[in-house]
């Protein structure tokens, strides 16, 4: 099989690494891929795996090298494509891409979408109001006595969020997102929740428009800093499996959110082909969902694909046939751990360029593998080019044996200005 995969982050990267280990992969194009994405070989011939400079945006162009190349499966990594319609413009042309459509798509890029779906069809989720004017939502803000969540409505790659304690806080956030447009488009409306308490776990389930399987827990680290602390960030580490939930609970969790979803794209003839990713905070009332992605959440594709055993060329083929119901997915009893290496200043401004040492030794460690991120080739080099570089990666029997050896790895390597959690599964431990 000839394979296209579409992106430039660490989630692309483990989405590689592991379609490569298939029998199944004969060829394999990553646009645009990165410094570590053009050094994987695949399973099956040794061939490496070839970055095409196309931006995972530009539909047009993507779509032209697919009609040339002819790939037999487009496997979508980002949001942002998938939002754009790439599926729908890809499908129309005959070829075969996993990820879902661009009405699938509107669960994660429009969280007013989403959080009316929610209410309809019974989805446990917070009490919130959607707004589009900033006086209203201040008011309601104030119903809430400001402990509330001020979410962006559209996309903002993970940073649309802003956490408030009280009502001068909460107006603030409103003004930021609305009034002074730091989100640009995406902050046009709001959704404002309630601001939930517990903890926050993310589940993933992988699903074909019938069937949805659901993958163990994992967690995510979404402040810069230890403790939590700092800005939000896109993921500064996760770890899998967490222990906040039994497997009978997560069975139950998976079945009070995704049964409802599934009723519901099915009456809303919404056709969920790709992953169904709920951000799920664990209150005393019970599990609650925060919102729905509709990709691979990044880091936890790191954790997820180091543990999965099943061939994923295969498990995404079943996804698009409509076929998951004939499938287990299997799992490795070890824990996993990654850690981010970031740029100086992330996510704020931050320099690019910046040479990168200690990748070979880092992944010469056992159960160990270097996912990388914001990551480019100059010369002999490999340097800095993104706000998080690299997600350390390592597998252990039991987490602080994975959280101990990822640490053990990130150890070994430096670049300028390197930042990064020291924190990465200690909630857990």
């Amino acid at each position: 099989m000839k394979i296209l995969v579409i992106g430039s982050g660490g989630r692309e990267h483990a989405l590689v690494w592991k379609l490569a280990q298939s029998p199944h992969a004969t060829q394999m194009w990553c646009a645009p891929g990165n410094a570590g994405i053009a050094q994987e070989r695949l399973a099956s011939n040794g061939a490496l795996v070839e970055c095409v400079n196309i931006g995972a945006e530009n539909i047009p162009q993507l779509l032209m090298f697919a009609l040339e190349q002819k790939p037999d499966l487009t496997v979508v990594g980002p949001d942002n494509p998938l939002a754009l319609g790439i599926v729908d413009w890809f499908q129309r042309q005959g070829l075969r891409i996993w990820g879902v459509n661009e009405k699938a798509a509107q669960f994660e890029s429009s969280k007013v979408f989403s959080q009316k779906f929610m209410e309809k069809y019974g989805i446990p989720t917070a009490a919130a109001g959607t707004f589009s004017e900033a006086g209203p939502a201040k008011a309601f803000c104030a119903t809430l006595g400001g402990k509330c969540v001020v979410k962006a409505d559209g996309l903002a790659l993970g940073k649309g969020v802003l956490i408030c304690t009280n009502r001068a806080e909460a107006e603030k956030a409103v003004d930021e997102i609305m009034v002074s447009k730091a989100f640009g488009s995406a902050g046009a409306n709001v959704v404002i929740q309630e601001f939930l308490e517990g903890t926050e776990v993310s589940l993933h389930a992988l699903c074909d428009g019938k069937t949805a399987k659901i993958f163990p827990t994992s967690q995510d680290h979404k402040r810069a800093l230890d403790g939590d602390l700092g800005l939000n960030t896109g993921g500064m580490g996760t770890y899998s499996p967490t222990p906040f939930l039994t497997d009978a609970q997560l069975a139950d969790t998976a079945r009070k959110i995704l049964d409802p979803f599934m009723r519901g794209c099915h009456e809303e003839k919404i056709d969920f082909r790709g992953l169904l990713y709920p951000g799920v905070m664990l209150t005393k009332a019970g599990p609650k969902v925060l919102e729905f992605n509709a990709r691979f959440g990044d880091p936890e594709t790191q954790v997820y694909l180091t543990r999965l055993e099943n061939d994923l060329v295969e498990l995404l083929d079943a996804s698009v046939n409509g076929t998951l119901d004939k499938i287990e997915l299997k799992w490795k009893p070890a824990a996993s751990v990654c850690v981010v290496m970031a740029s100086g200043g992330y996510p704020g401004n931050y320099p690019k360029g910046k040479i990168i040492t200690g990748l070979d030794a880092a992944n010469a460690l056992p159960h160990t593998k270097v996912f990388h991120a914001g990551t480019a080739k100059n010369g002999n080099e490999i340097v800095t080019n993104g706000g998080r570089v690299l997600g350390v990666t390592a597998l252990g029997q039991d987490l602080k044996a994975a959280q101990a050896a990822a640490y053990a790895a990130v150890e070994k390597i430096h670049f300028d200005g390197a930042q990064f959690r020291r924190d990465i599964a200690a909630k857990a431990l």
